[in-house]
């Protein structure tokens, strides 16, 4: 493996092997905590706004390729500053509405500081991709430290993931280079997803007004 092999003449093996611990172990908290507030809210307003949600490690090649595609070796410490991506959670959600409340919870936990924001919902790429950035970082405690831990967390409806998902195949498929007949397939997909979560909270939003907050999702 690449990065062994670099990390090796670093003599930081071990470090990488604690590091990922590290990483892991932020992922397992917020998860727990997105159930927990998924839990509640179940509870309170009888209504769940987290459909599922993905969790991932990014792997050691690609860690390595994003380092040195920005022009940093390949050690512990420039992984750990330069790469924010290392430890990914993708929150699926029914309605937009849900992605910014969502998004709120998740700021007012005393354990979770928001470093940066990227709404692409108000302001989509130009390949019509459209999600909720935020890169966060969380504590994670353990026998003789404290570690504060980067996290990147994407919010998106179930229609938005479906779209990311097949434009991340095409993109793979050309290696970056896609044909422009598929590039403004894709934009014109991306506004048929959008109209499309527009109607459904729409509809979603009359459903509530006639007073059925018992739904079941």
């Amino acid at each position: 493996m690449e990065i062994n092999q670099t990390l090796n003449e670093y003599d930081e093996v071990d470090s990488w092997a604690a590091m990922t611990l590290v990483y892991k172990s932020a992922l397992k908290k917020i998860n727990t905590k997105l159930e927990i507030l998924n839990d509640e809210f179940q509870q309170v307003h009888r209504y769940n706004p987290i459909e599922h949600i993905k969790s991932r490690l990014k792997s050691p090649e690609s860690i390595v390729k994003k380092l040195r595609k920005n022009g940093h070796e390949s050690t512990i410490e420039n992984m750990v500053n330069y790469v924010n991506d290392i430890a990914g959670i993708r929150i699926i959600c029914s309605f937009t509405n849900d992605i910014y409340r969502i998004a709120d919870m998740l700021s007012d936990q005393e354990d979770i500081k928001v470093i940066e924001v990227k709404d692409y919902i108000k302001n989509p790429k130009p390949s019509g991709y459209k999600s909720f950035h935020m890169l966060v970082t969380t504590p994670v405690y353990l026998s003789d430290r404290i570690v504060e831990t980067k996290i990147e967390i994407q919010i998106r409806t179930v229609a938005m993931d479906f779209w990311a998902s097949l434009e991340h195949k095409i993109n793979y498929k050309f290696e970056g280079n896609i044909p422009e007949s598929f590039k403004n397939e894709l934009v014109e997909c991306a506004n048929m997803v959008s109209d499309l979560d527009e109607r459904m909270l729409r509809l979603n939003d009359e459903v509530q007004k006639l007073g059925n907050t018992n739904l079941s999702y």
